[in-house]
């Protein structure tokens, strides 16, 4: 039955705009993540080319921690991905939640 079947997308369209498929993403097992890498990890689950479970698998990361990249990237936009800015971006996003 086609409505059991899990169909996902050949690619989706990436941060920057480019087209992202399984081939062009981050190789598995990468440990130094850029912005851009993350950004289109985050891209590829918000697309619908890989799961979270995938990821977290073929990453080697928490599901805390992607959820983190997730969180990130909806409050901020990719320059919230970056390491030396969370928490200027972090104190940003509290204050707009005040006012």
């Amino acid at each position: 039955m086609i409505e059991n079947q899990k169909i996902k997308p050949a690619q989706v369209i990436g941060p920057l705009g480019e087209p992202l498929t399984l081939a062009n993403l981050p190789a598995p097992g990468t440990k130094r993540w850029v912005v851009r890498r993350k950004a289109e990890v985050v891209a590829a689950v918000n697309g619908g080319l890989l799961t979270i479970d995938e990821v977290c698998e073929r990453y080697d990361l928490t599901l805390e921690e992607f959820a983190s990249w997730q969180r990130a990237v909806d409050r901020s936009g990719m320059p919230g991905l970056r390491v030396t800015r969370i928490q200027h971006y972090r104190d940003l996003y509290e204050r707009q939640q005040r006012y």
